[in-house]
């Protein structure tokens, strides 16, 4: 894809919205895929969000974006991932 075909500018902030059952090591463990793709990211950069009844966690990840190819693998690996059940 050629990048002036893309919404997105490059290098930018982009939030990636992850949901899974409340466990507590949730948001670490989401810490550290995030962190396989982002390196600078960090905590502060991070939002916990706990559902109604408290049974799912969702989390906001802004990282910072350098590529399609970066987002999309990060995507595909928050995906697979077993505590995952949405990522948007």
């Amino acid at each position: 894809m050629d990048p002036k075909d893309s919404l997105i500018e490059y290098p930018s902030d982009f939030p990636i919205k992850v949901m899974g059952p409340t466990h507590d090591a949730f948001a670490t463990t989401i810490t550290e895929v995030v962190t396989g793709f982002d390196p600078t990211f960090h905590d502060g950069r991070l939002e916990v969000r706990p559902s109604a009844k408290g049974n799912y966690t969702g989390l906001t990840c802004t990282v910072r974006a350098t590529s399609r190819a970066q987002l999309d693998e990060l995507y595909r690996a928050l995906s697979a991932h077993p505590m995952v059940k949405i990522v948007m």
